[in-house]
């Protein structure tokens, strides 16, 4: 018989903190408890890395053309800046969804894959910026611990990088840790496409150049354009389109500006194409599109990630 015990105290322990739907900054760095009493809609967003634990209910998440559908007991890890579409689809009332993310510290991550000896494997195929995997108990066990130090803000101060530092141990001792390997091994396919999406953040404003993203990178054109749609979905012009998109819709968001100036503002010289690309990608002119985002609920804090 399977013991549920872990999975049902890791769902105890993040429901006693998060008690209202959406999504909570916690006293611990980059940890967020996250809950829904519904399913929601397909929200598009750029991932950042991150570890997502479920602890009750379900959710898919789409990359490209992969779809993840995971719940309970399974762990999400995002190697780096993901485009993807993340939708709750089992929720209630009386049993909501609840999720723990971790936004990843790569310092901390490479630290501790040296100290365990374990190697990145940095000559194997590029692989996708997503990943899922079963959690295992001694993966589910230090999540629980590290929420729970919520409970003890002062422990919280002493403990919470140690305990963030065995659960990223478990999480890299288990079989679908791949992709976190290989984003910290020097010199591969991953590590270069992390590079390019650096590039690519810092400069998506200024007109698409797939020379100099090659450049940044050491890698040839048609290796980056293969490479990058292997991990990311997208080639990297298209990449650079998400990043102008979804920035354009945070300045709106967050600044209560027109579509116009938040066009202007990410490199768009046309108002009528940012509002056609707009449209393709969210479904909705950005007015409509801001209406509706503002009426909903937003679990996942992803729509700065172009910042």
């Amino acid at each position: 018989m399977i013991d549920d015990r872990p999975s049902h105290a890791f769902a105890a322990a993040i429901a006693r903190h998060v008690v209202a739907d959406g999504s909570v900054a916690s006293i611990v760095p980059r940890l967020h408890l996250i809950r829904s009493s519904r399913p929601t809609e397909p929200i598009q967003a750029l991932h950042a890395p991150a570890l997502c634990l479920v602890a009750q209910g379900r959710k898919h998440v789409m990359l490209g053309r992969e779809i993840f559908h995971y719940g309970r007991g399974q762990l999400l890890a995002v190697s780096l800046d993901a485009p993807v579409i993340g939708q709750v689809t089992e929720a209630s009332v009386t049993s909501p969804y609840l999720c723990l993310r971790l936004d990843l510290d790569l310092g901390l991550l490479g630290t501790t894959m040296d100290e365990s000896g374990l190697d990145g494997r940095s000559n194997d195929p590029p692989r996708s910026a997503v990943t899922l995997g079963e959690a295992t108990p001694e993966i589910v066990e230090a999540a629980t611990r590290l929420v729970r130090l919520l409970d003890a803000p002062r422990d919280a101060a002493v403990l919470a990088r140690s305990t963030e530092r065995e659960f990223l141990y478990r999480v890299l001792q288990s079989p679908g840790s791949g992709g976190l390997r290989a984003i910290l091994s020097a010199g591969s396919a991953m590590q270069r496409v992390s590079k390019a999406i650096t590039y690519l953040k810092r400069t998506y404003r200024q007109p698409f150049s797939l020379q100099a993203v090659a450049s940044a990178t050491g890698m040839s054109q048609s290796s980056l354009n293969q490479h990058f749609k292997t991990v990311t979905g997208l080639s990297p012009l298209q990449y650079q389109k998400h990043l102008r998109l979804h920035e354009a819709r945070r300045l709106m968001l967050n600044q209560a500006g027109d579509a116009a100036h938040a066009g202007h503002a990410v490199g768009y010289e046309s108002p009528s194409q940012f509002s056609r690309d707009y449209r393709r990608m969210f479904g909705a002119p950005p007015l409509q599109d801001l209406t509706r985002l503002r009426s909903s609920w937003r679990a996942e804090p992803w729509l700065d990630a172009a910042q």
